[in-house]
């Protein structure tokens, strides 16, 4: 599971250190692709990598959307692994997909981390904020 923010620079090769919370979940393999809905990358376990790609493989493969939606995804994936200081790389069209200078934060979702240009995930934090703190309606739907 991934959990908190992790805050991390990312290097002239494009690397970044893993938490060490997260690389028990990371050794037998990372995935990064494109996030869904914001300018972040999203880092999957290889275990999350294969449950999400059952996932798509369910979805009627004639459907449009569901082919366009797989090229777009799935052509940004790269499988990386960490080297022994615990460093992945990022690929440059990655890095360049969501906008990533030098400070960049690990955000635990879950079942995944992103990885997020420190000023992009301020921004959207704030927002995320001032929408969800004392919104019991939120929560409710979530079934909380």
């Amino acid at each position: 599971m991934f959990l908190g923010e992790h805050y991390r620079t990312i290097d002239n090769k494009g690397r970044i250190f893993i938490p060490a919370k997260f690389r028990e979940d990371l050794i037998k393999g990372i995935v990064i692709s494109k996030g869904f809905d914001e300018k972040c990358l999203f880092l999957f376990s290889m275990e999350g990598w294969k449950r999400l790609e059952e996932k798509m493989m369910a979805n009627k493969i004639a459907e449009r959307n569901t082919q366009r939606f797989s090229r777009w995804f799935f052509s940004s994936a790269s499988e990386e692994s960490m080297d022994q200081q615990g460093r992945i790389r990022i690929p440059q069209s990655l890095i360049e997909h969501a906008e990533l200078k030098k400070d960049v934060v690990l955000v635990g979702v879950l079942d995944r981390a992103e990885i997020w240009a420190k000023e992009n995930w301020n921004e959207y934090y704030k927002k995320a904020d001032s929408q969800f703190m004392g919104d019991k309606d939120s929560f409710e739907q979530l079934r909380f």
